[in-house]
This record gives structure tokens, C-alpha cells and sequence, in this order.
């Protein structure tokens, strides 16, 4: 499946780089204006209007295949196996970066805050500056 990914993903880049220059190589609107004063495109090699045919033309058949490449680059890329677990089962497990600590000193007291039903709420009042 993955040789077909990248056989389908060369040719979505080819046709967008082919679309690209075609597009840069067709004349606008204005550009018949240009031909009225000496433009000569008569003698060109599709003719006065072939070569707007052809560049017109070249360019929706490679947005087709374009379109066509990315609708199965978007179905190969949705059918991929799914693999099982969760996104944290292949993390590294390591210890706590104070576990080594802990284990040394076994004599060290943890410090014992005083729950807030033990303090007295008017001795809060007090100590607020007017």
C-alpha cells in the first residue's frame, strides 16, 4: 500500500506543477488586444485560436487528474491500519525525579498546614489595614 501512495503522490505533484505552467502560459482576456496592433499569433503553430484551445483544454484535463489523485490520496490516507492502544502506551515510564531522595532520608518531617476550620475568622478581620 505504500508504493501506491507514493506512485499516486508523484503524479498529484507532477499534474499541480504541469497546471501551474500551463496556467502562466495562457494569455488573458486582454491579451487580444495586443494582436489587433501586430501580435502575429496567426502564424504560430496551432493557429490563431488553436493554441488557446490546446493550453485551455491541457489544463482541465490535468485538473481532473489532479482532482482525481487527490481524492485518492484522501481514501489511502483514511484506510490506513488503525493501531491498537492508546497514544500514552509507548511513553517512557520513569521514576519521580525526588524518589531517590525519599528513600534516603527517612527522617525528614513533612510540614503540617493548619486546616481552615482552625482559624479564627474575626482574627482575619483584625489584620486587614483600613
Amino acid at each position: 500500500m505504500n508504493y501506491l501512495f507514493s506512485i499516486v503522490l508523484v503524479i498529484h505533484l507532477l499534474a499541480a506543477v504541469a497546471i501551474i505552467g500551463l496556467v502562466l502560459m495562457q494569455h488573458g482576456k486582454g491579451a487580444d488586444m495586443g494582436a489587433a496592433f501586430g501580435g502575429g499569433s496567426s502564424g504560430s503553430l496551432f493557429g490563431a485560436t488553436g493554441s488557446a484551445n490546446f493550453l485551455s483544454r491541457s489544463t482541465g484535463v490535468l485538473a481532473a487528474v489532479f482532482f482525481v489523485t487527490s481524492l485518492t490520496l484522501a481514501y489511502i490516507a483514511a484506510n490506513k491500519p488503525k493501531s491498537t492502544g492508546g497514544v500514552m502506551q509507548e511513553t517512557v515510564q520513569s521514576a519521580p525525579a525526588n524518589a531517590g531522595k525519599a528513600a534516603t532520608n527517612n527522617n525528614a518531617v513533612a510540614p503540617v498546614l493548619p486546616s481552615s476550620s482552625s482559624l479564627p475568622v474575626e482574627g482575619k478581620a483584625k489584620d486587614i489595614p483600613r
